[in-house]
């Protein structure tokens, strides 16, 4: 009974952050009014092999990073805004050109599985510590009373020997 609200919870929740308004409105943030060079660039990995951005590559003879920001300038300077640029990118280089990965698609999943597994192990956390003090005895339950899952047909010399054995390591 008490899953079901959390279940509707994180299907709302899913649902929310799946959908289609929410991938548009980053897309338009994403793209900014004025575009320069260096944000463009910024969104770029140069494929030289340096593992830095476009803007960063402190190649100076760099094969891809140095024709790629001429490039780019063309591309501001003909009316493309840092969204119409990106996208030329990916389509020409793929993903792989990306600083960042997009969130869509498979990236989405990747994006958010880390934090869908620590809300679902901290989830199974708390059933599993309430399990556990809900089977523990009660302080208040007598004390010569045997345990659930005690044996009905306990041998009475054993616990007696058992208990003299304890006495005298103490």
């Amino acid at each position: 009974m008490g899953s079901s609200p959390r279940l509707a919870f994180t299907v709302v929740a899913l649902f929310v952050f799946l959908s289609p308004e929410l991938k548009n409105v980053s897309r338009e943030t994403f793209a900014a009014e004025t575009t320069t060079t260096a944000e463009v660039s910024q969104g770029l990995t140069c494929q030289c092999g340096c593992g830095l951005t476009v803007a960063n590559c402190n190649m100076p003879t760099c094969g891809f990073s140095v024709p790629l920001r001429a490039e780019i300038d063309d591309m501001i300077r003909k009316g493309n805004n840092r969204a119409q640029i990106i996208a030329f990118y990916r389509h020409k280089y793929g993903e792989k050109v990306l600083s960042a990965p997009t969130a869509e698609g498979f990236n989405l999943l990747a994006w958010t599985m880390p934090f869908i597994a620590l809300v679902l192990g901290g989830g199974l956390m708390v059933l599993v510590v309430g399990r556990w003090r809900s089977n523990s005895p009660s302080p208040s339950a007598p004390s010569g009373s045997k345990p659930a899952g005690e044996p009905s047909s306990f041998d009475s010399e054993l616990r007696r020997r058992l208990e003299n054995e304890l006495k005298e390591r103490r």
